[in-house]
């Protein structure tokens, strides 16, 4: 066995075999569901030759080794005495910590929530801000309509969370919806002195909250599947949804309605108590501070619910969005601190994009493309991040909406009063001026090159920069065309696969960007690999973790050993449908054998189409 001890090594770091529940693979990557990720000892297997990086989240213990984990996986599999055929993703998915499973549900759930309740955080501060100048008076038919917005959103608040949660908790969404808008409805809502079946119910109002529903629609997946098995199949049609319907309107006005609703209270009754006797000062400046490893962990969305409850019920959260968007800000100025520092002439490229993202809200490029590979930033997120969160719990800033980064702020005023805007940019200012200054002072590691690197410029129709021979790829798919360090996957973000670029898809077909031969197409289509005719060896990831969609909305028309040319038609993808599904449609190419080439150089175009050049690979 070629991988035999490589696999050894990497079976006894995990924790040995009576720690893995499972193990499948990626394009990339092999990925653990283990019995305890504890026992794993990561920093050593990140040490291993071989080993890319490890990422550990809720999708999986996840061991980045490069295109060859094929090979590594065959070999893993045999060694550890299961069958290719036990380890699909979906049982997997079955086997996974039940504590993460419901973390999961909540944290994809809320996701699809934030645009509208975002949208009503900003409609809000602009309503505000325009009956503060006098255009519009907050007693006016215009400003009640456009206000109603903000109220409809969070009154509704349970018709979205069955909307965004009933198909993964295999729920049918129109029948989850009906039950959401039941119990919203004024028959029920917060209506005293009802009783079912002459049980008394309490009075409670289920609009505003999202746990209740959320409970209703996880006890409703079993109820669908109880109903599927007991009707016969010629009625299904008919009455299985009556007697979803039936069993589910008392089992929530019952049980599940106020239970969610005294857990909600619960949650915000906690972090009041948290707030008045520890101090909302401490927690926001210690999130602030530590924002970045609790992204890297995997856990960034564990506080969405908590807000949730808090704006819900009283109308603001005292802590935890305001230091999401100091963090990020504070991130933003790491890294423009050491776009200043730096002379190498790429790593000022990568500085200046991270910078931005992060201001505006998006802190994963910043993180996973830099701040693991420097490590100081981190020190300056912590010493910028926490002296803002350290002002503005000290003077109680409040977010109004679910909303950060720059965009955010507007919605800090509050009603007839700026005060809160003003105390929440001047800590913003704070954290940015903190951490570009305790960057710029820590510096760039001079081991990660220092040097001046000699710009290439391109020389248009010939093929060559400087005279430098370039081999040209042609773009794999039309659209937007994004530094790899962009992306939200740490092993490509970091450059650790090689070299490339990212495009964010604009239509649905996918070509080949060189001609060569197909030397790997994954089972599941989402990843294709091609050995250029030229020696290049590129990887072709479509989405990121859509190896979960075991190849649903893929039509790959190519197998292994196929001939290629340039432009060729590989197959179609059906990207709204992979986006609505919840997954991010971000396309990676990246040049595997990077260090074979003088250097890949990415195009300067913003978009491109199939025939475009989206990068160049330069020979020397």
């Amino acid at each position: 066995m070629k991988y035999k001890a490589f696999n050894k090594k990497i079976i006894e770091l995990v924790g040995g075999k009576e720690n893995i529940k499972a193990v499948v693979h990626c394009m990339t990557r092999l990925r653990f569901t283990l019995v305890d990720d504890k026992k794993a000892q990561t920093e050593k297997i990140k040490d291993m030759d071989g080993v890319i990086d490890v990422v550990n989240n809720d999708v999986a213990y996840q061991i980045i080794i490069g295109t060859h984990v094929t090979d590594v996986y065959s070999e893993l599999i045999e060694m550890l005495g299961i069958s290719d055929g036990d380890d699909s993703t979906e049982n997997v998915g079955k086997k996974k910590n039940p504590v993460k499973a419901v973390l999961d549900v909540v944290s994809e759930s809320m996701t699809p929530l934030l645009a509208p309740i975002i949208c009503a955080g900003l409609l809000a501060a602009l309503l505000s801000i325009v009956s503060l100048t006098g255009l519009i008076s907050d007693t006016s038919s215009t400003y009640k309509i456009f206000d109603t917005v903000r109220e409809a959103v969070f009154f509704f608040l349970p018709v979205l969370m069955a909307m965004s949660a009933s198909k993964r908790l295999g729920v049918d969404p129109y029948l989850g919806v009906t039950l959401a808008l039941t119990i919203v409805s004024q028959s029920i809502n917060g209506v005293k002195g009802l009783n079912l079946f002459g049980v008394p119910l309490p009075q409670i109002t289920y609009a505003n909250s999202f746990i209740p529903i959320l409970l209703a629609l996880w006890f409703m997946g079993y109820v669908t599947k109880f109903a599927k098995k007991v009707v016969p199949d010629k009625v299904q049609y008919f009455f299985t949804p009556l007697l979803i319907m039936v069993i589910m309107i008392p089992a929530t006005l019952l049980v599940f309605g106020p239970l969610g609703f005294y857990v909600g209270e619960g949650i915000v009754g906690f972090f009041n108590l948290l707030m008045k006797y520890v101090g909302s000062w401490l927690v926001m400046m210690l999130y602030s501070a530590l924002q970045p490893f609790i992204i890297m962990f995997g856990a960034g969305n564990f506080i969405m619910p908590v807000v949730a409850s808090l704006i819900a019920t009283e109308g603001y959260d005292p802590a935890f969005i305001s230091s999401c968007t100091i963090s990020d800000i504070a991130v933003g100025g790491a890294m423009l601190g050491y776009f200043l520092r730096a002379k190498n002439s790429k790593q000022k490229q990568l500085f200046g994009t991270v910078t931005l993202s992060a201001i505006f809200g998006v802190t994963e490029p910043a993180i996973y493309g830099v701040f693991v590979k420097f490590r100081r930033p981190f020190i300056a997120v912590m010493i910028g991040g926490g002296l803002g969160g350290l002002f503005a719990g000290l003077t109680g800033v409040k977010a109004y909406s679910v909303a950060w980064g720059l965009f955010g702020l507007p919605s800090y005023i509050g009603k007839g009063d700026f005060t809160n805007l003003w105390l929440m940019v001047t800590s913003v200012v704070i954290s940015f001026v903190g951490a570009t200054i305790a960057a710029y002072m820590l510096g760039v590691p001079a081991e990660d090159g220092t040097k001046e690197e000699k710009s290439i410029s391109k020389e248009t129709g010939n093929n060559k920069e400087n005279g430098l021979r370039a081999i040209p790829l042609k773009s794999v798919v039309g659209g937007n065309l994004i530094q790899l360090s962009e992306v939200n996957d740490q092993a490509f973000a970091s450059g650790g696969l090689g070299k490339g670029i990212a495009i964010e898809p604009t239509n649905d077909k996918i070509y080949s960007p060189v001609d060569g031969v197909v030397s790997v197409v994954f089972p599941t289509q989402h990843a294709i690999g091609i050995n250029g005719n030229n020696g290049e060896e590129i990887l072709i990831h479509i989405g990121i973790d859509t190896v979960q969609l075991e190849g649903k909305y893929f039509n790959l028309n190519i197998k292994q050993g196929d001939t290629l040319k340039s432009g060729q038609l590989l197959g179609t993808v059906d990207f709204e449908q992979i986006s609505k599904a919840g997954y991010d449609t971000t396309t990676m190419v990246v040049i595997t054998n990077t260090n074979d080439y003088t250097d890949i150089i990415p195009s300067e175009n913003k978009q491109v189409s199939n025939q475009d050049s989206s990068m160049n690979i330069v020979l020397g």
